[in-house]
């Protein structure tokens, strides 16, 4: 399936970028040694400024990483990061696996999405960073960021970025069908019956191939898919057939069904093609939106300047539940010949204020650091994809700070390919929400039996 981590492209803004990223280095490779690297650090893509530092070596895919890592170095004599982009996502991933696997080869830092934390962690691959520098940090983020990247007790990850959720629409299909931004699915449902009745558009897309984002439409309602410590003898609380579960899909095949929504798969050509050419007139996602679509050519031909967000419409709007799709960190890797340095490197290399600007306006990544989220500048920006709306302000700076994060667990992966096929199901009318969510339960509660946890 594609999870977020195919499409970390995408959550970066730069789908072209990434596949070329390799090859954007410095003016050539430089040696470096050190207590953080050893002979590891002996290829990177950045130059090594300060040759007398130890060096802590990287693996992260961010579109600008190379100036990140840069504006890190000159401001650090203690250590130096030599960094390599080692693919994007399941790429990297792939990569990383197999170091654990060999117990060799893996970076002193690596960037991970929140959500492979786990999968990660259980193999012993990652280092608690809850004694080395986490609590100085601590207050630069909200609890819902750090949940995402803890696994029990433990802080497995440095945030960077996030995906606040919003419901991004085109004005003038609102326009022309006389709607207002839906504050509740119910009026969700409305606003697609009418433009339907009308002879529009599909309203939005129940895509198969995003088990994340639905995923996050199930916190949404209230929803608790998962409970999981790594301190509690290897137990998996599931609850995938919740009635919140239930709801929420049968809410979705219901607008299948009645041809309200599409059910094409996204981050596709085809996908993409029906964006562009008006073919729905609500894209649920979250703030790398925007960043996306402009690097997929959406807003540059006819439908340039059609475009605005609102608020996530709500089952309760008088108890918002904030969601989130996306989001990566540093973790500090076993194999770091200096964990603790390579700690000072996983929470500082993308927090300086150069680096987190060059993100943000350039919609490269939606910083999670709260001295961002609490900047004027930040919040009352006028993003040029909306036609300057400020978006930040009146959508995903709220989301941010009201989300309150996700348990994700060792068995995410497969998970989501579960979840993959029960989404098609009901796309493909064998299934209503109520009996995929049944489905549902019974596949990955068998699966998580089978490899060895205890599922409550």
């Amino acid at each position: 399936m594609k999870t977020r981590s195919v499409i970390a492209a995408a959550a970066s803004t730069c789908v072209a970028l990434v596949a070329t990223l390799a090859g954007c280095g410095g003016d050539g490779n430089d040696s470096a040694s050190g207590a953080g690297g050893g002979g590891k650090a002996a290829n990177c893509t950045n130059k090594i400024q300060n040759k007398d530092a130890p060096v802590v070596t990287m693996w992260a895919w961010y579109p600008n990483m190379e100036k990140v890592v840069d504006n890190f170095n000159s401001q650090h004599d203690d250590v130096q990061v030599c960094w390599t982009n080692a693919g994007a996502g399941g790429d990297e991933y792939d990569k990383f696996q197999t170091a654990v696997s060999a117990g060799s080869g893996a970076p002193d830092v690596v960037m991970l999405e929140a959500d492979r934390i786990p999968t990660f962690q259980v193999q012993d691959a990652l280092v608690d960073l809850k004694d080395l520098g986490y609590e100085d940090v601590k207050a630069n983020f909200s609890d819902g960021a750090w949940k995402d990247v803890s696994v029990g007790d433990g802080v497995y990850g440095a945030p960077v970025d996030g995906g606040p959720m919003g419901m991004i629409y085109r004005k003038d299909i609102f326009d022309k069908y006389q709607i207002t931004p839906p504050t509740t699915w119910q009026e969700y449902e409305q606003a697609a019956q009418k433009v339907k009745d009308a002879g529009g558009p599909l309203f939005g897309d129940f895509p198969a191939n995003q088990p994340a984002y639905v995923t996050a439409l199930l916190y949404q309602n209230g929803a608790q898919p998962f409970d999981y410590s790594a301190s509690d003898g290897g137990t998996i609380g599931i609850d995938l057939n919740s009635d919140q579960v239930k709801q929420v899909l049968d809410y979705w095949q219901g607008l299948t069904s009645k041809g309200l929504v599409g059910k094409q798969d996204q981050f596709t050509p085809e996908y993409i093609s029906g964006v562009i050419g008006g073919d729905y007139a609500t894209y649920l996602s979250a703030a790398w939106a925007p960043g996306y679509l402009q690097g997929a050519g959406v807003g540059e031909g006819a439908d340039k300047g059609v475009w605005a967000t609102a608020p996530m419409p709500q089952w309760d709007p008088g108890n918002p539940v904030q969601v989130n799709w996306g989001g990566s960190a540093f973790s500090v890797t076993k194999q770091a010949d200096d964990p603790k340095l390579a700690a000072e490197v996983a929470f500082g290399v993308y927090a300086d204020d150069a680096s987190l600007k060059d993100g943000w306006q350039n919609q490269i990544i939606f910083p999670l650091n709260l001295k961002v989220l609490q900047d004027q500048a930040f919040v009352d920006y006028e993003v040029p994809f909306f036609s300057g709306q400020q978006a930040n302000k009146e959508v995903y700076v709220p989301a941010a700070n009201g989300y309150q994060g996700m348990t994700y667990t060792p068995i995410g992966q497969y998970f989501y390919t579960a979840f993959t096929k029960q989404i098609a199901a009901i796309n493909d009318g064998k299934a209503s929400g109520d009996q995929a969510a049944d489905a549902l339960q019974k596949d990955v509660e068998g699966y998580a039996k089978e490899q060895g946890f205890t599922v409550e």
